[in-house]
């Protein structure tokens, strides 16, 4: 099982020597991968009566490509959207995009997609929000084509392509394309047509139920349940002792990657992230990597 970290979006500020640290940091100790969130805005609740969303105008977010077309240069670990908000972006924008991380890092970029919950991300973007699931599953199918095909012409219900294609294409052809989600609609999406799934449950008997949709949706579709990748996460705000327990316990689901978030449990800057991180590297045992 793969142990990567969650990059801590919200709190670890606007300083690129911090990225850097972080990064850096990260290799060293021996994580095999980062994952970042998404959100190109956040919504002023001054504006938005009754907001109840988990974040809003004050809550930083990096821009995921742009990031890692920064952090490909200072590191060689996995680089993951987790996820991406998918139907609010143009489709064929993110095909090029994600081909360009892809060729930075050498192939090591995994695309992780997601319908978001944000209505006024979507009204200020310019995309529709009631139909998103629908357009996620063309969407998914038009970047598949794009990322393998030097000229695509693609005539769907939302999406339209004439004779075009993007240059230079990825590393991987395709890109392995993940779902985030917790509906039902959403774990049979996934099941059906992604190359991997990340639970928003922790193990037990919802976890269970969650596989459970996700495994019959790709029986039904004709694939194989087992060839789909499954990514767990953990925090670090109930002690390090217990994130060592659910990594054990992801391992023991079948996981093939969890990562571990240091987000919430009051790191003060970037450097109490990098030590929560490397308590964890201690009690699960990864090897430190020698970094050049």
């Amino acid at each position: 099982m793969q142990v990567g970290v969650i990059f801590p979006q919200t709190e670890i500020g606007a300083d690129p020597a911090a990225l850097r640290a972080y990064a850096a940091a990260i290799e060293e100790l021996g994580y095999a991968h980062i994952l970042s969130y998404d959100h190109v805005l956040g919504a002023d609740p001054a504006g938005h009566p009754g907001w109840s969303g988990p974040y809003d105008v004050d809550d930083a977010f990096h821009e995921p490509f742009v990031l890692y077309g920064y952090l490909a240069a200072i590191t060689t670990v996995e680089l993951v959207t987790g996820v991406l908000i998918l139907p609010q972006r143009q489709t064929a924008l993110v095909a090029k995009q994600a081909a360009e991380v892809d060729l930075l890092t050498g192939g090591r970029f995994r695309l992780g997609v997601g319908l978001g919950w944000n209505a006024v991300e979507y009204a200020a973007l310019g995309k529709e929000f009631t139909d998103r699931g629908r357009r996620s599953e063309e969407q998914v199918a038009l970047l598949r084509r794009l990322w393998t095909e030097p000229s695509v012409t693609f005539d769907g219900r939302y999406e339209s392509v004439a004779a075009a294609g993007i240059a230079p294409m990825p590393v991987q052809r395709p890109i392995p394309v993940w779902f985030g989600g917790s509906s039902p609609a959403a774990l049979r999406r996934a099941g059906r047509i992604a190359d991997g799934w990340f639970p928003e449950t922790r193990p037990g008997p919802a976890l269970d139920e969650a596989i459970a949709t996700v495994h019959g949706a790709a029986t039904g579709a004709g694939r194989d349940p087992a060839a789909l990748g499954m990514e767990g996460r953990v925090g670090v705000s109930r002690g390090i002792d217990v994130a060592a327990e659910q990594i054990d316990a992801w391992r023991g689901y079948g996981a093939t990657h969890v990562s571990v978030s240091t987000m919430g449990f009051g790191a003060a800057a970037v450097d109490g992230h990098i030590a929560a991180l490397a308590d964890v590297a201690r009690a699960i045992g990864l090897r430190p990597r020698e970094v050049s």
